[in-house]
């Protein structure tokens, strides 16, 4: 049974409490965690905070070898990550390993990104009586950084604020999800074998509710970086005060799919963006809007498509979709499915539940104020929904208040630009789901789906401070 400990100024530090950690598909305990206390997080954050003093000191060159040095590490164990994914978070194989290499290139990214954080210089002689100066802008770190990452992707999101973070020189106390802390502490270990100084990583496990304020509003963070629930976030944003934060949450995110679509090219690819990882993608698809005149078409392929996907242990290579994160959340998914079959709704398919799985479902006759709709479900269910004319699709997708990533499908130049312009969402996918994203572009929403961006290059400027400097030529 594994015991992990706390990783505080590059050291395991034991707690005295812990909790047990449980398979999600099995249902086994497969390790004690420690369980930090205040005390431990205050402990991490000023170790953070002296490591920044001479860390914020390095070149970018240095910084971006340390990266560099890590994407090499995560190469040669690849499988045994995606196999940690598999244990702690029911990811099935496949996806694990696609995670994987995503966090291998976002690491990339940031080394990369490391180098060209960049200035600019000001035109000072273009404002009356300034001839005489010149100036510039410049970057720098802002100090110890807050990072909360959620269960879902459990090496690649914590690559996103890890990674911009060292960079540019801050420093980082990590709280991963109590579900899925095995990936982070996996990278202790990475990082240091890299070469990053101790102290510039403290990672601290255990209840979020019992630590975030700590995390949130001790006086030496200076920046928070989350990713999670809606009403998380919006807890941090009323107590952060001054400092940074950034809030990645929820989103019901939709596509909609126009006459002049190819069905039978596009199928496959909705059903994978609505049942990745049984749904639990913060940009899952879960509202899919069709023309009219290809619905029935249209659904009768995707239901085809979606019984093939295979239910079963995240470890079997062929499984599709395995465990959610939780009995809980099969609980919930279930009430809110039997609430819109009682509103008129009906299942094209799946339904089917057991104790830790729901197989891939798909519904039909809903309406607008459901939940499945209306809500984040965080689970494999996707609604399919009939519209008229491209206005009234859009209105139906901006009728919500999430707006991470939308999508739309049309061989129809103008109406693709129009629905760029009218989509009410952080990034607009044309010719794709959604649920499409690389880790070098801005991700973020708008409305109740988030508040900044991140993406190396954007998060690197959200974790720095703009410092302005101007010279007089002569005296």
């Amino acid at each position: 049974m594994k015991e992990t400990k706390l990783w505080i100024d590059g050291q395991w530090q034991a707690t005295e409490d812990s909790y047990k950690l449980i398979s999600p598909y099995s249902g086994d305990v497969v390790a004690h965690v420690a369980k930090a206390s205040i005390q431990d997080v205050e402990r991490a954050i000023e170790g953070a905070q002296r490591t920044f003093q001479t860390f914020k000191k390095t070149t970018a060159y240095e910084r971006a070898e340390i990266l560099y040095r890590v994407v090499d590490i995560m190469r040669q164990r690849k499988e045994e990550f995606a196999e940690i994914l598999a244990l702690e978070a029911g990811k099935p194989l496949t996806a694990g390993l696609a995670e994987v290499e995503r966090t291998i290139a976002t690491y990339q990214f940031a080394a990369e990104g490391a180098k060209q954080a960049k200035g600019e210089t000001v035109p000072m002689d273009a404002a009356p009586g300034a001839g005489d100066y010149i100036g510039w802008t410049k970057r720098e770190p802002l100090g110890v950084i807050s990072a909360i990452t959620p269960f879902n992707f459990p090496f690649n999101l914590v690559a996103h604020k890890l990674g911009p973070a060292f960079a540019v020189g801050n420093t980082v106390v990590l709280k991963p999800a109590t579900q899925t802390p095995l990936s982070a502490l996996t990278m202790a270990e990475i990082f240091k074998e890299a070469g990053l100084p101790d102290g510039a990583l403290q990672i601290v496990t255990g209840s979020g509710g019992e630590l975030s304020d700590t995390l949130i509003t001790h006086p030496y963070v200076k920046k928070v970086t989350f990713t999670g629930s809606g009403k998380v976030g919006l807890g941090i944003k009323e107590k952060v005060g001054l400092r940074k934060v950034t809030l990645e949450l929820g989103s019901n995110a939709a596509v909609i799919v126009e006459p002049s679509t190819p069905i039978d090219k596009v199928i496959k690819r909705c059903v994978g963006g609505a049942f990745n990882f049984a749904g639990q993608v913060c940009i899952s698809l879960q509202r899919i809007y069709v023309h009219a005149s290809i619905i029935d078409e249209f659904t009768k392929a995707f239901v085809e498509e979606t019984k093939k996907l295979v239910v079963g242990d995240p470890f079997d290579k062929n499984t599709d979709v395995s465990a959610m994160i939780h009995p809980n959340e099969i609980e919930r998914i279930k009430g809110w499915i039997e609430e819109a079959q009682a509103q008129g709704a009906v299942m094209a398919t799946g339904g089917v539940f057991t104790e830790r799985t729901l197989t891939p479902t798909v519904m039909t006759n809903v309406k607008a104020d459901m939940k499945i709709i209306c809500q984040e479900t965080f689970a494999p269910i996707v609604s399919i929904v009939s519209y008229e004319t491209l206005d009234d699709a859009i209105r139906l997708v901006n009728n919500s208040d999430l707006g991470l990533n939308a999508g739309i499908y049309t061989n129809i130049l103008s109406d693709a630009l129009y629905a760029a312009e009218e989509l009410q969402a952080g990034a607009v996918i044309i010719n794709d789901i959604p649920t499409f994203r690389v880790d070098n572009m801005p991700y973020g929403g708008v409305k109740m789906s988030g508040y900044g961006r991140e993406g190396i290059k954007w998060a690197i400027e959200e974790m720095t401070d703009m410092k302005f400097v101007t010279m007089k030529k002569s005296f």
